[in-house]
């Protein structure tokens, strides 16, 4: 297995990175890495926050800090007051890398508070729903996420076109595929493929990852959906896709490459590869080579295939834990989501266990009605959540966007009549301009239960 500073010394285009400068990148990340290595020769190991806002020092300062061996955070520059006071109460960083500190910035750090992994890289998560946490992974279970990708997908060099924040799992595992198999990496902010300003690549050689709002953006126009079906596979995750957005999809031949992951396993476990999509085949995918998943019940039994129950990962992408505690049990993860294996192995999402509503004795999982609700065409995006009701314990509810702005709850009500059964739909309705989504298109639910708390309270005029 390659390390870091070997990929670097391995690094023979001088163009790998396309859109920014890739001598300036080999020029950094070497004097970085001197440096900390002579911190390190010290004592312990500096640990690095690293919120470089700017690309091309944000991939060499990672490199340099895993070459070095030493603990690095990976933070969002944009984060709040309120989020970053978490985050240096939780790290005691030595080193601040960005956040206008330049290149470098003395934190208040605390070497009592040892990470539990040696050479540990982490990855945030969490921050939508207030809390942030940081996954704990290695060179090494990066590493495994690469090797089951390039198997899965039968490929040496992986070429990627990145337009997701670098500091997040989905943004960092594109740079980690290029870098490490010799490939190609442009990157580019969404908002600029938006608006036509695009990087002049051969598509058909690259990957793209999108999540599902960006999707739906690029394919209402013309000339973006034309650029993106050119791509040899577009990778969609982040959030469930809804099924008008998929079907559009298909219809412009997009190369959608649905996939399955999170923060916890390095990016994806599981991915339909864009054929079977084409061909009319909705699911997560099949499971990559590293990983395994079994659909197991309350009391642990695995079920059989088409039956529905908790996923469980076994992967040796696994995160080894969150900063500071390592996990004890690193077999097998248990995570929120509800779904089957179907009798092809292919992995099938029905919801999250927390987000299930519980009305009237019956249980159901927003995404069916969402779904529904987006197959209307009158919404430009839909979240439904459960509010508590005395009669029938949680009531539906639905918070969106109409598309127009006379588009009224009735009229989609009278749609979904023949979609979905009574009980299934919602009993409030509540438009916004916006809803509450990270930039990886993730829903704050807490955010949603307090809309919804607001509305009800108001007094009908």
């Amino acid at each position: 297995m390659q390390q870091p500073l070997d990929c670097l010394n391995n690094l023979t285009q001088d163009d790998w990175l396309i859109g920014y400068n890739s001598h300036q990148f080999n020029q950094i990340s070497q004097e970085l890495y001197l440096e900390l290595t002579q911190l390190s020769a010290c004592g312990t190991p500096p640990k690095i926050i690293l919120a470089e806002r700017e690309p091309v020092r944000f991939l060499a300062s990672f490199i340099a800090a895993c070459a070095a061996n030493c603990p690095v955070f990976l933070c969002n520059p944009d984060w709040g007051t309120q989020e970053w006071q978490q985050v240096f109460d939780l790290v005691k960083p030595d080193i601040i890398l960005g956040m206008g500190h330049g290149a470098w910035g003395m934190g208040n750090g605390n070497n009592n508070i040892q990470c539990p992994i040696p050479n540990s890289i982490m990855i945030p998560t969490g921050g939508s729903s207030g809390e942030i946490k940081f996954a704990i992974h290695t060179w090494e279970t990066l590493i495994s996420s690469v090797q089951g990708f390039t198997e899965y997908f039968q490929i040496k060099q992986v070429n990627s076109f990145c337009v997701l924040p670098l500091h997040h799992v989905s943004g960092l595992m594109q740079f980690m595929r290029s870098f490490t198999t010799a490939g190609k990496l442009a990157i580019q902010p969404f908002k600029a493929v938006e608006i036509g300003q695009i990087l002049n690549i051969k598509q058909s050689e690259f990957f793209t990852s999108l999540v599902p709002t960006q999707l739906q953006r690029l394919l209402q126009n013309p000339e973006l959906t034309e650029w993106l079906s050119q791509f040899n596979t577009v990778l969609l995750g982040g959030a469930p896709a809804w099924n008008e957005l998929l079907e559009k999809a298909r219809f412009h031949r997009i190369r959608l490459a649905p996939t399955y992951g999170m923060t916890e396993t390095a990016s994806q476990i599981a991915t339909l590869k864009p054929d079977d999509f084409l061909r009319g085949k909705i699911s997560s995918g099949q499971i990559l080579p590293h990983a395994k998943v079994t659909i197991r019940n309350q009391q642990g039994e695995i079920l059989n295939s088409n039956q529905i129950g908790n996923v469980t990962i076994h992967a040796q992408s696994l995160a080894l834990g969150y900063y500071p505690k390592s996990r004890e049990n690193q077999i097998d993860f248990q995570v929120d989501d509800l779904g089957f294996l179907d009798e092809q192995g292919h992995l099938n999402i029905v919801g999250r266990n927390s987000d299930k509503i519980i009305t009237g004795g019956e249980n159901i999982y927003p995404a069916e009605i969402e779904s529904a609700i987006q197959s209307t065409q009158m919404v430009a995006d839909i979240c439904v959540i459960g509010i508590p009701d005395k009669q029938w314990g949680q009531a539906l509810t639905a918070i969106y966007i109409p598309k127009k702005s006379d588009t009224s709850a009735l009229k989609i009500q009278t749609l979904l009549k023949d979609k979905l059964s009574k009980f299934k739909i919602p009993k409030y309705w509540i438009p916004q301009q916006n809803l509450p989504r990270n930039s990886q298109g993730k829903i704050n639910r807490q955010k949603l239960q307090q809309i919804a708390t607001e509305f009800l309270q108001k007094p009908i005029t």
